[in-house]
């Protein structure tokens, strides 16, 4: 554990609070978690997370914009206080979406062997994790539908 370095650039509370997984979460809990992201800037028209690579970070957004596609098809558009990669934090599988910068990113990313110790101490937040990811699946399912023509 990092700990508090007020030298290391880190997110804010507010950035991280933003994210629903951490919305309900104590601040004391917030403040260590915020020592353990690392910051990152991503170039316009970098790949952030390739769809099919193993997902060993989970990624917020403070400043920029991403496209996300599944199977080369469009999905969905992310910017500030939005987040990613959850499912890394669980069971370091394949990114199931592939994450572009439309334009230069700023924002922090969470490795999963930071998360797992904080995850295992604050088991209210089984909770939280199990809500995002719910949504994640039923926003899936959603895409996958057959649309009516």
């Amino acid at each position: 554990m990092h700990g508090y370095d007020p030298s290391v650039p880190q997110p804010s509370l507010e950035l991280i609070r933003g994210i629903p997984l951490f919305a309900e979460a104590e601040d004391r809990f917030l403040e260590r978690l915020a020592g353990e992201f690392m910051e990152r800037t991503y170039a316009a028209g970098e790949t952030i997370a390739e769809e099919g690579e193993a997902g060993r970070t989970f990624i917020v957004i403070e400043r920029g914009e991403v496209t996300v596609t599944v199977h080369g098809r469009e999905v969905g558009r992310l910017g500030p206080g939005d987040a990613f990669g959850e499912m890394a934090l669980i069971d370091k599988s394949a990114r199931s979406a592939t994450v572009k910068a439309d334009t230069e990113v700023h924002g922090y990313q969470l490795p999963v062997w930071s998360f797992r110790p904080f995850f295992e101490s604050n088991p209210e937040m089984a909770w939280a994790l199990l809500e995002a990811l719910s949504q994640r699946v039923r926003d899936a399912e959603a895409r996958a539908a057959p649309t009516e023509s």
